[in-house]
């Protein structure tokens, strides 16, 4: 009579332990990941150099914050669509960044970026082009359809990036 109960647990527990491929956890690209979210910040830069207000906004998932130099944190889609649209229709916009380190979580789901940029555009105050360096923060949620979107971007000036010292 005990040796029912213990067949079935034993065949209960074979059973879920063989669990079908598509049910396990797929290991994630790493490195496929990284080049992937260097594209996209490739595509973004070329975005803003296009004055693309459409692209740029697209970048973002709906609770993402933008912090940008002068201005107070952006929150929602709306504060968001407004500042970049803005960026996007000054004539003497031209951004050039790139990413210094890209991390992406062994779980896929999240990445960063840090990096350098420059950027010129119309000074409010003197009507003139100015151009601004400093260094940016990227923080990326894998969405649905399995691109990125950025979740946290901040940014904040300061001096040109160093010169990596020569090998000796």
């Amino acid at each position: 009579m005990m040796k029912a109960p213990f067949l079935i647990a034993a065949a209960v527990f074979g059973l879920s332990a063989c669990k079908p491929a598509e049910q396990k956890a797929a290991k994630v690209d790493l490195a496929a990941e990284e080049q992937a979210l260097r594209a996209k910040e490739s595509a973004w830069m070329e975005a803003y150099n296009k004055h693309d207000a459409k692209v740029l906004t697209g970048q973002y998932e709906d609770d993402a914050s933008l912090a940008a130099n002068g201005t107070a944190l952006m929150t929602d889609a709306v504060g968001r669509g407004i500042f970049l649209e803005g960026m996007a229709t000054d004539p003497a916009l031209k951004v050039d960044f790139a990413s210094d380190r890209v991390i992406v979580a062994a779980s896929g789901d999240l990445a960063s970026s840090r990096g350098h940029y420059t950027m010129t555009y119309t000074d409010p105050v003197t009507k003139q082009p100015k151009t601004e360096t400093g260094n940016y923060l990227t923080v990326y949620r894998k969405v649905a359809d399995g691109s990125w979107k950025a979740v946290e971007d901040f940014t904040t000036p300061g001096p040109a990036v160093a010169a990596a010292p020569a090998a000796q």
